[in-house]
């Protein structure tokens, strides 16, 4: 089936954005969904099967809406995976200092939703999807609202693969390589004054899972993060941690469980 449709108001910055760089972002669509794609000035043709010729068009109509600057590859990949506002709409607008800050695909938005109306979600994936940085914004959205009195972030200390051996200096010097990753997700989500301020008065804290042994945590926003690393009696030592008012996100890399 051909589909037609002509984008109106006539603009030639936005048809050339939406086309990119020797229509280069057409050429991802027709690859993705398996679509040919003609235009000529503002009139495109998108021919396929019925279904999918439409959501091309949707795509296309939705990028020319946003086409008023520049659009970068990775805009279309994740229109091609349903990142047209839909699904994630309905989810609570985190605080948090990245301001455009939201689920970038439908397994995002069900993520956060997940954590937003359990008590315990486990967040398993690929590794850079997102599944620890989005467990952090969660936190300090929380703490932000004060819904929760602190964040406890927690992980195994496990080397990728290449012993550290004895580090130097106290306590803290010797986890916080171990650490770093959640020490980054905080800083991009507060602001380093902020997140030094919040240690102070010990409203976040970051400590190896070793560490979690016989404590109760109440009001907390509990994450333990490459859970992947964990037996499973650290992690019925974890979960069984959690107290009353308490929230926790678990999350593991797949590829490596």
């Amino acid at each position: 089936m051909i589909v037609r449709h002509t984008f109106t108001p006539h603009n030639n910055t936005r048809l050339s954005h939406l086309c990119g760089p020797m229509d280069a972002h057409l050429r991802t669509i027709e690859a993705g969904l398996q679509v040919s794609i003609a235009h000529r000035h503002e009139q495109f043709k998108v021919d396929g099967p019925k279904a999918v010729a439409l959501h091309a068009m949707e795509i296309l109509q939705a990028i020319y809406e946003r086409a008023d600057r520049p659009i970068s590859p990775d805009m279309v990949q994740l229109m091609l995976v349903g990142d047209s506002g839909g699904e994630e709409a309905n989810l609570p607008i985190l605080q948090t200092r990245r301001a455009d800050l939201k689920a970038r695909t439908p397994v995002q938005a069900a993520y956060l939703e997940s954590i937003a109306t359990h008590d315990i979600s486990f967040g398993i994936g690929p590794a850079g999807t997102g599944k620890t940085y989005l467990a952090v914004a969660c936190a300090v959205d929380a703490l932000e609202r004060a819904s929760v009195q602190r964040i406890v972030l927690t992980r195994p200390a496990v080397e990728a693969g290449e012993r550290l051996g004895f580090l130097p200096g106290d306590l803290s010097q010797k986890v916080d390589p171990y650490l770093r990753p959640l020490y980054d997700a905080l800083y991009d989500l507060m602001g380093h004054d902020k997140v030094l301020k919040a240690f102070e008065r010990n409203a976040i804290e970051v400590a190896p899972l070793a560490f979690m042994r016989g404590r109760t945590l109440n009001n907390a926003f509990v994450i333990l993060d490459e859970a992947q690393n964990t037996s499973t009696e650290q992690m019925k030592m974890f979960l069984t941690r959690i107290g009353f008012g308490a929230k926790a996100v678990v999350t593991g890399d797949v590829s490596q469980i």
